[in-house]
């Protein structure tokens, strides 16, 4: 009779609930989300600076590319030279494409000329997103405080 007892013992049903798979789930779950989000949106992210607003804070460690649209169109990226010259779209667009894969912390900081027509630096914008490169920043003057009405 001892050994059914023993064998009864063993077969007592489990009150613990195995959580690991849940877990497991879970952080798929959030792997997803966090992939799809960014997917989800169809505008290029801009935050546009208010009249009053700070001036941003750049690190020289940082690596910044400043790009530049002439009040005529044309495209000039200023890293540290004397005198740029004119670019087209296309070789921007490739240049900091090569620029972000070198350096992945890269800022990319667009300067347009108030002349210049919204289209143009938009599309600059798309083609940079197009590329892989979402760290795009917009630069302003601060306003001069004796030309306020």
């Amino acid at each position: 009779m001892e050994p059914l007892q023993q064998q009864m013992n063993k077969r007592r049903p489990m009150a613990e609930i195995n959580v690991v798979p849940y877990i497991d789930v879970m952080l798929v779950l959030l792997i997803i989300f966090m992939v799809t989000a960014p997917m989800l949106v169809q505008s290029v992210p801009v935050n546009l600076p208010d009249v009053d607003s700070t001036p941003t804070e750049i690190d020289p460690e940082d690596t910044t590319l400043m790009i530049t649209v002439s009040a005529d169109g044309l495209y000039y990226v200023e890293r540290g030279e004397d005198d740029p010259q004119p670019m087209s779209l296309t070789a921007v667009t490739d240049y900091a494409g090569t620029l972000l894969k070198a350096e992945a912390g890269t800022r990319f900081m667009i300067r347009g000329d108030e002349a210049v027509p919204y289209g143009r630096v938009v599309l600059l914008m798309g083609n940079l997103q197009g590329a892989g490169i979402t760290n795009v920043g917009l630069v302003t003057e601060a306003p001069d405080p004796e030309a306020r009405p």
